[in-house]
């Protein structure tokens, strides 16, 4: 039996490298192709416990997760204006079919990077090609990235890999246009600001015009309305006027009498000069019928006329 212990160790051990070369595990973060004899067999994608032929067999791992392509230098393209553009981008992507991915590429990541990157860099030159600086930097940098992305996936899925995303970190001009450029931007600002004042000062005089025309036209209507109310108050004044003329005529000149004299006599300097019997000293001689005294003659000569 002593003898025999070593065979089984043997054997044992036999066994288990060939249960070790035959068994391999799949990672969840992995891709994983089974070939034979340097043909591909078969691919795995579910994470576990897996068996192959030892010896004719072996399995190569790809990466599962999303990798980053990302430029090291900014690229230069030309927008529709002609005018050189700075982009820097950087690209997310993944293996979707490792088959074709072996396939397309031999597996290598660094010849999938180069192949993606130079999809992109000829989608976004026809996308910038089609567009002016302003569209490019601001306007519709969301719709070239969405674009770009639809385009960049379709001929990466011939490689096996998915574009998840696109994205445009900064767009600039290159320095040597970025002056000039920004002193268009600056003149053509000045421009629609000189435009938007002569429209503002326009509309101000119209405006101004048009309250100066209301404000005529409501003096006009308030002089015309105030000249009626005056008419009206003048009118029943003289028909009241009239009636109490009419019912003593007497003391309606009595009263007149005594407007007149309130009237010419306003200061004690006003001195005026009549005929003692005038009748403008009817009501002023005393009730027996005497008159008052005359005014003296130097008096008269001295003071000022009236009637």
């Amino acid at each position: 039996m002593r003898e025999r212990f070593p065979f089984f160790a043997g054997v044992a051990l036999f066994v288990v490298a060939i249960l070790s070369m035959s068994l391999f595990t799949v990672d969840q973060r992995q891709h994983a192709l089974v070939f034979q004899l340097g043909e591909v067999k078969g691919q795995l994608s579910e994470p576990g416990l897996h068996f192959k032929i030892p010896l004719i067999q072996n399995v190569r791992y790809f990466d599962k997760r999303i990798l980053t392509l990302d430029t090291s230098e900014p690229e230069r393209f030309i927008t529709s204006e002609k005018k050189n553009v700075l982009v820097d981008l950087f690209v997310k992507w993944r293996i979707v079919d490792p088959k074709l991915y072996y396939i397309s590429v031999g597996g290598d990541e660094t010849r999938a990077r180069t192949r993606l990157e130079q999809t992109v860099n000829a989608g976004l030159r026809e996308e910038f090609g089609k567009r002016t600086v302003h569209e490019v930097v601001s306007g519709e940098r969301e719709k070239i990235m969405d674009e770009m992305r639809v385009k960049a996936d379709v001929d990466a899925r011939k490689i096996g890999v998915q574009i998840v995303d696109v994205r445009l970190k900064r767009v600039d001009l290159p320095a040597e246009v970025s002056e000039s450029v920004y002193r268009r931007m600056e003149a053509e600002r000045k421009r629609v600001a000189n435009e938007l004042r002569s429209q503002g000062a326009a509309d101000a005089e119209k405006i101004k015009a048009d309250a100066d025309k209301q404000r005529e036209v409501i003096i006009a209507e308030a002089y015309r309305e105030a000249q009626k109310v005056k008419g009206e108050g003048d009118a029943k004044a003289s028909a009241i006027y009239a009636q109490a003329f009419g019912q003593s005529p007497e003391f309606y000149a009595f009263y007149r009498s005594l407007e007149a004299y309130r009237s010419s006599f306003r200061n004690k300097s006003d001195v005026i000069v009549v005929e003692p019997n005038s009748e403008f000293f009817k009501y002023l001689k005393s009730s027996g019928g005497r008159s008052a005294p005359a005014p003296a003659p130097e008096s008269a000569k001295s003071g000022k006329n009236g009637k």
